[in-house]
């Protein structure tokens, strides 16, 4: 079964997506699943470097905290997922299209490397727009460091990201997470399980799986 999963290594809800969607596949442990992580920047204009994240929230959106309610929320959320936020760790606002491209780049490995970017952000402040935070989570991922390097910068990479981002927009997809099941179903947001089990099981019976 093909699922095609847009989301961006910056978005709190995708993590909390991300998580939900496995305890479903786990709950079908015998469906052959096909699961591709495709990139959707939420800021591309966001500098190579990235800014600060106090700055760049208040030049946005006016307030810096704006976000503190839905932040506390997050938290208890993650901690039922085994997810520990830890938003008064981040200080950056990184430009995210290296990140996409090093999961691009992983291929069996792109789950985990999702996982593990997602972590470095959210969990322990990293800076996931920083080449050497980017060569150091592919490594911990068992990846080659050299190899990891000079993908993160890989301009066919990079085309290939722009190419999905536009293919997200033809769908007609607007936020992440976007979960597209046999390029016939679309599930978005970082749903329940129930949800993904629920459009999983009327593919079987549909008898319209790839896989």
């Amino acid at each position: 079964m093909l699922i095609e999963v847009f989301s961006d290594t910056v978005c709190p809800w995708c993590y909390v997506g991300k998580l939900r969607f496995g305890q479903a596949a786990a709950a079908r442990p015998d469906l052959a699943i096909d699961l591709k992580w495709l990139p959707f920047e939420l800021n591309p204009q966001m500098p190579a470097a990235g800014a600060d994240r106090a700055t760049y929230l208040a030049a946005k959106f006016g307030d810096a905290n704006r976000f503190a309610e839905a932040q506390r929320a997050l938290r208890g959320i993650g901690a039922e997922l085994g997810i520990d936020f830890r938003f008064d760790l981040i200080t950056r606002m990184p430009n995210t299209r290296r990140s996409h491209a090093l999961i691009a780049w992983a291929a069996g490995a792109q789950s985990d490397v999702k996982e593990r970017v997602l972590r470095a952000y959210f969990s322990e402040g990293r800076d996931i727009g920083d080449a050497e935070v980017l060569v150091a989570i592919a490594a911990e991922a068992g990846l080659d460091r050299m190899a990891a390097r000079v993908a993160i910068d890989e301009p066919m990479l990079h085309r290939e990201i722009a190419a999905l981002e536009a293919r997200a927009q033809s769908w007609g997809i607007a936020g992440v997470p976007a979960f597209v099941f046999e390029r016939r179903y679309l599930v978005s947001g970082a749903q329940e399980p129930q949800a993904f089990l629920q459009v999983m099981d009327k593919l079987v019976a549909e008898g319209a799986t790839t896989a």
